[in-house]
Formats: structure tokens, C-alpha cells, sequence
């Protein structure tokens, strides 16, 4: 996901060397980092790799078999979990393999814009997943009646099929703006090194940056749509209240909407700093720019995957039915095995004392 360009680096390393100290690349390790930063980096991202990938299982698994937690609202945190997990797990290790060997890519055209798409659409996917589930609050807040008739399960199945397709289908330019390029550097066995990154053509036709502000604009317009919808929602609240509504409704809905603002004001601080990394990258002016930018992308790379992992943590603390449904399942389907196994081995301890 992080667009990082190691070849423009190089020459930044000789130009000013006490900036940019890096270890000299061999045929196993080419880091684009200083070790100083990049073995406190890859510690940060391997435990934002195992929470994430545990944590968006285990709501994959507690959304889809729980009976409490079988509703629309639910189908949307399923999928959004998937659409993190792969974020995760496609996104994640690759970007760890370019900070440990920036010049050293070795797995392959396809793969390179195989993984720049995937992550794209993933991240393109997890937006519209907050967006089009704030739609619904919305819906089922402000019009209830409406609610009851538009927003089914069956019609909520469409629609997530129909979000996944706009984000592939958005993202599917990355397969020809991506690939893997010499960069004019000659490695320790005597061949040009090679890194996986925007093409020359993406470069000078100026594709790549087009691309990038479709990616800032997946950005900016939901924020606005969900700064509305939330606006829209919190004044519907406050005129109707728990009279009319029923202090049941009221407490639910009031918590549902909880949960999203929290899920939209965590998504807006992990992903600003990524888009405005993604900017400057696109129009560097100065060499000491260049590496800040460097710099800057990597801190903001780290938010990027928090985002991926933090949502089922913020589901626990927000949502009780999440909670409920979580310990259900991983407690108390432990206790029945317990107490059988109890029982057996008293049952086989009275045969042998009998």
C-alpha cells in the first residue's frame, strides 16, 4: 500500500549521506530504512498483524454464528472484517518484504500488481462498508417505516456484493500502472536491481497521479457523506427522544450510532495521515522533502494497518451485544467440555476405587 520509491532514495542517500544512513544492500538485505527504525517498525507491524488477523477471525466467526447478532447491521461488520483481514494479510507482509528489500524484488511482475490492486480494493471496500452501514442507521432512524420495507437481509447481501465489485472494478487500474522496474542500481552480483512500483509510462503520462487522487477522492467524499448522515441522525435523536421511540429503541439505536462514530473518528485519524503522505509523495520539491516524505510514509503506514486491526477491539468496548455474543461464544461453549471431561474422569476414578 505505501508508495515508496527506493531508486529516487539512493540518490538522496548520496547527496546527504548523514540524513540517510543505510546499511550498504547485498543480494539477501537491501532495508530502505535505517536498522535504528526499521527493527522497532517491523516489531509494531508483526503485533498489528497478529491482533488484526485474531481479531477480524474472531468477529467473522461471532457475526456469522451468533442467533443475538443475525441482523443487517451484522452482515455489514462481516464483510467489513474480511474486507480488513485481507487488507492485513495481503497488504501487510508485502510491505514488510519492501522495507527489508527495496531493490531486491524477486517474486514477480504478476505479483506485484496483483498485490497493489488487492490492497487498493480492500481499503476501497472497507469505506464503503462504514458508509453504506451508516446509510442504513440513517434509514432505519429518520424513516423508519421505510427502514422496515428497504432494508432486509436479502437486499443488505446485494448490496455488499455490489460494494465489493465497485472497489475491485475502482482499483483495477493499479494492474497496469504497477510493475516491477530496474532501478539503475547494480547489485552485489553484478545485475540491476529491481523493485516493484509505478511504471515509467504511469509516471510520465501522469496516470499514477489520476490514480492516486481517485484513492484521496474514496477518501474526502465518504468523510463528507458520513459527516452528514451522522449530523442527520444525531438531530433525529435529539427531536424524537425515548418518549416516542421507547426506552428500548432509543438506548439501541443510541448505541448503534455510538459505535459508528467511534469506527468513522478512528478511520478519519488512521487514514488522514495516509492520503496526505500519498500528496506529497506525488509532488516532492526539495531532496530534504523527498526524505521527510519517506518518513512520513512509513508512520503513516503503521496507522494505515491499525485501522485494519482496531475495529474489533472497538467493537468490544462499545457494543454490549458484541460483548455478549463474543463471550458466549468462546466461554461458555467451554464449560459443557469441561464438565463432561469432569465427569468422565470421576466416573473412570469411582470404577478403579470401587
Amino acid at each position: 500500500m505505501g508508495l515508496t520509491n527506493s531508486s529516487s532514495l539512493a540518490v538522496c542517500q548520496e547527496q546527504d549521506t548523514e540524513i540517510w544512513a543505510l546499511p550498504p544492500c547485498n543480494k539477501y538485505l537491501c532495508p530502505l530504512l535505517p536498522m535504528c527504525i526499521l527493527i522497532p517498525v517491523t516489531a509494531v507491524c508483526l503485533v498489528l498483524l497478529v491482533l488484526g488477523v485474531s481479531g477480524n477471525v474472531l468477529t467473522v466467526i461471532v457475526t456469522s454464528c451468533s442467533q443475538e447478532l443475525h441482523n443487517t447491521t451484522s452482515l455489514y461488520l462481516g464483510s467489513l472484517a474480511v474486507s480488513d483481514l485481507l487488507v492485513l494479510l495481503l497488504g501487510l507482509p508485502m510491505d514488510l518484504y519492501r522495507l527489508w528489500h527495496s531493490q531486491t524484488w524477486v517474486l514477480g511482475p504478476v505479483l506485484c500488481r496483483v498485490w497493489h490492486w488487492s490492497s487498493e480494493a480492500c481499503a476501497y471496500c472497507s469505506i464503503l462498508h462504514l458508509t453504506a452501514l451508516t446509510a442504513e442507521r440513517y434509514l432505519a432512524i429518520c424513516f423508519p417505516l421505510w427502514a422496515k420495507v428497504l432494508v432486509t437481509q436479502q437486499r443488505v447481501k446485494v448490496i455488499l456484493v455490489v460494494l465489493w465489485a465497485v472497489a475491485l472494478l475502482s482499483a483495477a487500474p493499479y494492474l497496469f500502472l504497477m510493475g516491477v522496474q530496474q532501478t539503475g542500481n547494480i547489485s552485489i552480483d553484478g545485475d540491476f536491481s529491481h523493485e516493484c512500483g509505478p511504471t515509467l509510462y504511469a509516471r510520465e503520462t501522469g496516470l499514477l497521479e489520476t490514480m492516486l487522487w481517485v484513492t484521496t477522492s474514496y477518501f474526502i467524499l465518504p468523510f463528507f457523506c458520513l459527516y452528514t448522515l451522522h449530523g442527520l441522525i444525531a438531530r433525529e435523536l435529539l427531536r424524537v427522544g425515548k418518549v416516542h421511540l421507547g426506552v428500548a429503541s432509543y438506548r439501541n439505536h443510541q448505541q448503534t450510532v455510538r459505535m459508528l462514530v467511534i469506527l468513522v473518528l478512528a478511520f478519519l485519524i488512521c487514514w488522514l495521515p495516509f492520503h496526505v503522505g500519498r500528496i506529497m509523495y506525488i509532488h516532492p520539491k526539495t531532496t530534504r522533502m523527498m526524505l521527510f516524505t519517506q518518513y512520513f510514509n512509513v508512520f503513516a503506514l503503521q496507522l494505515f494497518y491499525l485501522s485494519a486491526t482496531i475495529n474489533p477491539i472497538l467493537y468490544n468496548l462499545v457494543s454490549k451485544k458484541y460483548r455478549a455474543a463474543l463471550y458466549k461464544l468462546l466461554v461458555t461453549k467451554k464449560r459443557p467440555e469441561r464438565a463432561s471431561t469432569i465427569t468422565r474422569e470421576t466416573a473412570g476414578y469411582l470404577e478403579i476405587t470401587g
